[in-house]
């Protein structure tokens, strides 16, 4: 079966970095996309970053161009989000997502930015 474990949250404080990982397993992971969301309290979740099989091209949400990057490892099967100059309004809980003829989702890791 499908499954996603991210790691890597935690508490920063503002401008600091985090680096969070995904791993993945149940599927031929060099053959998916895959992707980053977030949900912060009281808000919808929401994309933030995409990468496509190969790792060649990536898309952001503008909220984080700059400071975030998407990467993966196809023999590891993991993905990363390396997470620079964090914002209070960074903070959130961060999926792992694959869409495999439907969504699956990882169990989330928190992230907090705060002095």
């Amino acid at each position: 079966q499908v499954q996603l474990v991210e790691s890597g949250g935690g508490m920063v404080q503002p401008g600091g970095s985090l680096r969070l990982c995904c791993t993945a397993s149940g599927f031929i992971f060099r053959t998916f996309a895959m992707s980053w969301y977030r949900q912060a309290p009281g808000k919808e979740r929401e994309l933030v970053a995409g990468i496509d099989r190969a790792g060649g091209t990536t898309n952001y949400v503008d909220s984080v161009k700059g400071r975030f990057t998407i990467s993966r490892d196809n023999v590891q099967n993991t993905m990363y989000l390396q997470m620079n100059n964090l914002k209070p309004e960074d903070t959130a809980v961060y999926y792992c997502n694959v869409y495999f003829f439907r969504n699956y989702w990882g169990q989330g890791t928190q992230v907090t930015v705060s002095s």
